[in-house]
């Protein structure tokens, strides 16, 4: 089992803008390594991928060398400025693991940011470098996102915890009608992650998931929809194991070698992952 996307951070020594407000206080404290062991050993993951979690390409070498030194981390998806020049010279020099690219595109006031021609170069130069971006939108972005898939074929998408779905409030358009754009393109994957914060973090339930993780399913097809945990943000809601256990519940339709997909050849395939 591969967990697609986790991340790692003290706060104690960096500042996380989008930390911020008493309701994230349960999170606000150092994740280390031997955390990670800890919760992935229990459920059998056997490796991983490490996200960023701010603009910063220190963050990003500091990942590479955590990826380097530990061998439960499969790859890294680090962040460079995609609208500076020399975007090609800038993950070249990144030394480790790196397998992707992504940048706080929900936080951007722009919601067309990511059809931007800085942006489209510098995404075109991470494709060349065969290097995947992750893209972490919400449902506003979600025509902007369509639009740099389609006009770079060759670039590999990876949507983030479904584009988080608002299954708290219920609404189910425009997300549904992006999720199913993007799941028609070749080049877009999508991380079934995410959705337990996206939900009511005190009183969700796996079945008030499945409507949700079903339209994903059938838009992406297994052999482009891969597993991650968003652990430590998924402890908001729920603990490492109950995500996993959550996870197999909602893909209890697929067949062994559709779960498998599922769970590490998708993730494997995405990111380049030997």
């Amino acid at each position: 089992m591969i967990d697609a996307h986790h991340h790692l951070w003290d706060p104690s020594r960096r500042h996380y803008p989008w930390m911020t407000g008493a309701a994230l206080d349960p999170i606000r404290r150092p994740y280390t390594v031997d955390d990670l062991r800890a919760v992935t050993s229990a459920a059998g993951v056997k490796g991983t991928v490490l996200v960023q979690t701010v603009s910063s390409e220190e963050e990003t070498r500091e990942f590479l060398a955590t990826a380097v030194a530990e061998p439960l981390i499969a790859g890294v998806v680090g962040w460079t400025d995609l609208t500076a020049p020399g975007v090609a010279e800038r993950v070249a020099a990144f030394s480790g693991p790196l397998v992707g690219i992504r940048h706080q595109v929900e936080d951007e006031p722009d919601p067309s940011w990511l059809t931007r021609p800085d942006v489209l170069r510098g995404l075109a130069a991470l494709g060349e470098a065969g290097l995947a971006y992750d893209l972490l939108v919400k449902p506003p972005q979600l025509t902007a996102a369509l639009a740099a898939a389609k006009a770079l074929p060759d670039q590999v998408f990876v949507l983030d915890h479904a584009a988080k779905p608002p299954i708290s409030s219920g609404e189910w358009q425009p997300w549904a009608d992006g999720v199913a754009a993007l799941g028609e393109l070749d080049n877009v994957y999508c991380k079934l992650s995410g959705l337990v914060t996206e939900a009511d973090w005190a009183g969700w339930k796996a079945g008030q998931l499945a409507r949700w993780a079903e339209h994903v399913l059938e838009s992406f097809g297994a052999s482009r929809l891969m597993f991650g945990s968003d652990w430590p943000v998924c402890e908001l809601a729920a603990a490492y194991e109950v995500v996993v256990d959550t996870a197999f519940s909602l893909t209890g339709s697929l067949s062994d070698a559709e779960r498998l997909e599922f769970f590490d050849g998708t993730a494997r395939r995405a990111y380049r992952l030997s």
